[in-house]
């Protein structure tokens, strides 16, 4: 057994986890047939192990120099069938892990809910003269998930419930939403923000399923409120409230606002132009996010270490698959032994450079992947130098090949028939 490098295996291997990782990104940016993230991330390694085992094992049809020339001969077809089984097993691993680091822990829900609170008093003619926060909203609506409700509440002097939660799954109740919330009109007195926030809670209250709410509401006042007693049960149940204060003049008022999202674990935004909030809603809305292994957190748990422990511990176990598929694809068991180590330590380094790099920033977080893929290539072509790789089979028709070979070691050439009459 030797330790040597195919520089020719690390070059291909490169340019297939390259080339994989834009199909990898065309597939997690459009999402087709809404596809649940856990088969988007199962597929995207998937995509990956292809890109780099094609890589791979072009390199060493080309240049046999892990494998040996023995085995350019002899086992090249097995090579190429066993390719989808490696495939076969990065998606079934990946697919698992974004599985288990979609589960909650800790009494943490992901967020399906959201209720949309509205300031609509008599203030608003002056702050919001053109009414851009119905439209803000609108065009959140547009943009939810399928598996979303939403449900809107006014405010002034008192609170009303305009619209019951409802889900979004059908297109009919995305334009009843929007025909609902299109309705609106600004209307006179004060703002009773305690009101607002009751009603809220409220319209939670009525879904009895155990999915995870937030609230996001907009003001431009200030009302009496006692953050201390009247925000218990959002913060006693992990209810974020997003505040977003509209050209306020009133010091407290953005005081008290928050305060408010202080308290519950949600976002301020101080917003003095109206015709911003349809950025500022979706950036809320986008806070939300998929907690994949591929992007950044962005709800409860974005400072959660044992997420980012399960994250690193997942792209580990990922790069072993990926290091022992490679060995599979070659039917080499020392390769199997030097790639999987190999895609251990890729895997661990992979998965600290997508949980301290990823920021939610698209181009940013587009190179942290694409870092994270070329890592996992190049250790695992690499590590051959680490462990050495020599000849040996990992299956049995590996070994009956060699065996019937003719001219192998351990058997000789068939007896002539002495019978047989001639030269």
């Amino acid at each position: 057994m030797q330790r040597k490098i195919n520089l020719l295996l690390l070059c291909f291997s490169l340019l297939g986890g390259g080339i994989a990782f834009v199909l990898g990104e065309l597939l997690l940016g459009s999402r087709p047939y809404d596809l649940p993230s856990i088969l988007i991330v199962g597929i995207y390694f998937a995509i990956v192990a292809l890109g780099i085992g094609l890589g791979a094992l072009l390199a060493e049809m080309i240049s046999p120099r892990l494998n040996g020339l023995s085995w350019k001969q002899r086992y090249l077809g097995l090579s190429w069938k066993l390719l989808p089984l490696t495939v076969v097993i990065l998606f079934g691993v990946g697919t698992l892990m974004e599985f288990v680091y979609e589960l909650n822990f800790g009494g943490i829900r992901t967020v399906k809910n959201v209720v949309m609170v509205i300031d609509d008093s008599g203030s608003m003619q002056q702050s919001d003269p053109g009414n851009s926060r119905y439209t803000a909203a609108q065009e959140l609506v547009q943009q939810m998930d399928t598996d979303n409700q939403v449900a809107v509440v006014t405010f002034s002097q008192d609170a009303a419930v305009v619209q019951p939660l409802i889900s979004l799954r059908s297109t009919e109740n995305r334009e009843k939403v929007s025909e609902v919330i299109g309705s609106l009109q600004t209307t006179e007195g004060g703002t009773n923000i305690s009101g607002a926030l009751t009603e809220a809670m409220n319209v939670i209250n009525t879904d009895a399923t155990s999915r995870g709410a937030m609230v996001i509401m907009l003001s431009d006042g200030f009302s009496q409120f006692n953050t201390a007693t009247e925000l218990n049960e959002y913060t006693s149940r992990g209810i974020a409230v997003n505040t977003i204060g509209l050209a306020l003049d009133d010091p407290s008022g953005a005081t008290l606002l928050r305060d408010i999202a202080a308290a519950t674990g949600g976002q301020y935004y101080d917003v003095t132009d109206a015709g911003s909030l349809g950025g500022v809603f979706q950036q809320i809305y986008d806070r939300l996010g998929d907690r994949t292994l591929l992007t950044e957190r962005s709800d409860a748990t974005a400072d959660s270490p044992y997420y980012a422990v399960v994250r690193i511990l997942a792209l580990m176990l990922v790069g072993t698959a990926l290091g022992i598929g490679l060995g599979i694809i070659f039917d080499n068991r020392h390769l199997a032994k030097s790639f999987g180590i190999g895609g251990w330590t890729a895997g661990l380094c992979a998965g600290l450079i997508l949980e301290f790099g990823l920021s939610g920033q698209s181009f940013g977080d587009t190179l942290v992947r694409l870092t994270a893929v070329l890592v996992l290539a190049a250790i695992i072509a690499l590590f051959t130098y680490v462990v050495p790789v020599g000849e040996g089979r990992l299956s049995r028709r590996g070994r009956r090949d060699a065996a019937a070979a003719p001219g192998s070691e351990g058997f000789h050439s068939p007896r002539r028939n002495r019978n047989s009459k001639g030269f």
